[in-house]
């Protein structure tokens, strides 16, 4: 059941750390100050699942699945922290894990099929477009976890499509196009401009804004 009135104190301590969180993890990866990563990141991440727990994300098959999914996604943060590439492999992983369970989540709500084919030729002109700019720059042993990544992706977004017509539809896709949107930050940096401050400038508020509109749309199921 949807909730009926959100108590802010319920609520505004989740956003208000994630705020203040994501824009000193921001800050802090801009100036190259790794003691802010370490120390700003893992509570930007935990404010999702903590809005995901305050929105009682256990009560329903939907919730269960999402906060999974969350979970995987904080796991996928902590992993990203060190710079190596054995990091960023266990990260990618965890966050290929984060967009199934996702997707897994939105086929708990009943489906719309007018909303999965909308979605298509986006997911698709976003697949192709990334397909073309990334993978030249991908070395051949990591090809392989890209792609597979990409491709989970794109599915995690048709899954959303098809919540269309659904109370929260609207939170669970701009929260799930955002995310996928903020993974071109990470692969920018981490294959194209790695030494870009500027992928964290945008690529960090989105994602972990896409986080905390896919657990607060918990309050529309």
């Amino acid at each position: 059941m949807p909730h009926d009135s959100l108590p802010m104190a319920t609520v505004l301590p989740p956003i208000l750390l994630s705020c203040i969180a994501v824009a000193a993890l921001v800050i802090s990866d801009f100036r190259d100050v790794r003691a802010g990563r370490y120390l700003f990141k893992p509570l930007a991440a935990f404010a999702f699942v903590w809005l995901a727990l305050s929105l009682d994300a256990g009560d329903t098959a939907y919730g269960r699945w999402l906060l999974a999914a969350l979970l995987f996604c904080l796991l996928g943060d902590l992993l990203l922290m060190p710079d190596s590439e054995r990091a960023f492999l266990a990260g990618l992983a965890a966050f290929l894990c984060g967009h199934l369970l996702f997707a897994v989540a939105f086929f708990q709500l009943p489906g719309n099929t007018l909303g999965l084919a909308i979605s298509v030729l986006p997911a698709m002109i976003l697949l192709v477009t990334v397909w073309r700019w990334l993978i030249p720059h991908v070395g051949r042993e990591m090809k392989l976890p890209v792609i597979l990544y990409i491709l989970v992706i794109s599915a995690m977004l048709l899954c959303a499509g098809l919540t269309l017509g659904q109370a929260p539809a609207c939170l669970i896709i701009i929260g799930a196009w955002g995310f996928a949107c903020s993974d071109l930050a990470v692969a920018r940096r981490q294959f194209i401009l790695p030494a870009s401050r500027l992928n964290g400038v945008w690529g960090t508020p989105l994602y972990f804004l896409s986080q905390m509109v896919l657990a607060s749309s918990l309050a529309l199921v």
